[in-house]
């Protein structure tokens, strides 16, 4: 089973992201499971949401705590949440940021993950480039696909399109295959 934690903030698609994750898997002939982890949080809190993939039903419930890959939507959360907490040694990194991870404060952390499972996409800004609209979830599948493997793109794409209907489909679409090309070369 590959286990992923997403974190982010309300209003930046934390739970899409999770659902278009497993839409993706589902395509995939795979099982999956997505929810979140929130209260009444509010646009702008602290939000997490998770997805499961498996080649067999999962029957487990309960939010993950030791997760194969963590997506961050925002990395202002680096100083408020451990975003990497129970993180497998071996685990996949995908940060929302265009500055360096000294930058950010976390290089020493991730200098004790594999270098190829550690990737930095700015996802905001190809959002906002391609959907006119500062939502980086639907990028960071595609960067998500590129760097662990785990999802076919044409799959991460399929999921889109099937979440958002139209311009804002392509928009989405379009921002997710440049993700995938900034992780693959990356």
């Amino acid at each position: 089973m590959f286990q992923v934690r997403i974190h982010g903030r309300g209003g930046q698609g934390v739970v899409s992201a999770a659902e278009m994750m497993s839409i993706a898997a589902f395509l995939e002939g795979m099982h999956a499971q997505a929810f979140p982890s929130f209260g009444s949080e509010r646009t702008g809190a602290p939000v997490v949401s998770y997805c499961r993939i498996d080649d067999k039903e999962i029957r487990m419930r309960e939010p993950i705590l030791d997760p194969d890959a963590v997506i961050i939507q925002d990395p202002t959360l680096f100083h408020s949440v451990d975003v990497f907490q129970g993180l497998h040694q071996d685990g996949f990194v995908l940060i929302n940021s265009a500055k360096p991870f000294e930058e950010l404060g976390i290089s020493e952390f991730l200098e004790t993950l594999p270098e190829s499972h550690v990737c930095a996409v700015g996802a905001t800004e190809l959002a906002i480039q391609h959907v006119g609209r500062p939502v980086p979830n639907a990028a960071l599948l595609g960067g998500f696909a590129a760097v662990t493997g785990q999802l076919k793109f044409e799959s991460v794409d399929a999921a889109i399109r099937k979440k958002f209907a139209g311009k804002i489909g392509e928009g989405n679409a379009a921002a997710a295959l440049a993700a995938f090309e900034a992780a693959k070369a990356a």
